[in-house]
């Protein structure tokens, strides 16, 4: 498997949410085998929860999973570049690498506002690929807010 067939993957899970009216981030966290181990989509609304985020329902599903809160050598796929929040939990996992669709140039905290995976002043560094399916990811986001307005 590759990075544009999980970006996929994860593009499948922003799309589950948005039909549950959710803003349509999706990820998906493979495991150092090239394996699935979680996924997760926004449900932000649904779980009335603003941790709810589509990076940390994947990673606390594959922490249950796996009965441990750290996941080295796990690859997270996410179609936006994830916020402060998702960027530091993302760090407390030790996620080994992240790769994301397209940025987000108002809150993302993979080097677009901020930059919180390059361990300078936290504690672990995160291998950071940008623009699988940039297009698509950033094509669903603006579809979903416009019709919203």
């Amino acid at each position: 498997m590759n990075d544009y067939h999980w970006m996929q993957q994860a593009l499948k899970q922003a799309e589950k949410g948005q039909t549950r009216g959710e803003v349509p981030v999706g990820a998906v966290l493979v495991g150092s085998d090239g394996k699935l181990l979680a996924e997760g989509y926004n449900q932000v609304i649904a779980k009335q929860d603003p941790c709810a985020h589509a990076e940390i329902v994947a990673i606390r599903q594959a922490a249950r999973i796996i009965n441990n809160y750290r996941l080295t050598g796990t690859t997270l796929y996410v179609t936006l570049e994830p916020c402060p929040m998702c960027a530091s939990a993302l760090v407390h996992a030790r996620i080994h690498r992240l790769v994301f669709g397209c940025r987000d140039f108002k809150t993302g905290a993979a080097g677009s506002v901020l930059n919180l995976t390059t361990g300078d002043p936290l504690n672990h560094r995160i291998l950071v690929d940008e623009g699988i399916l940039s297009q698509q990811c950033l094509k669903l986001l603006q579809d979903f807010f416009r019709e919203r307005r």
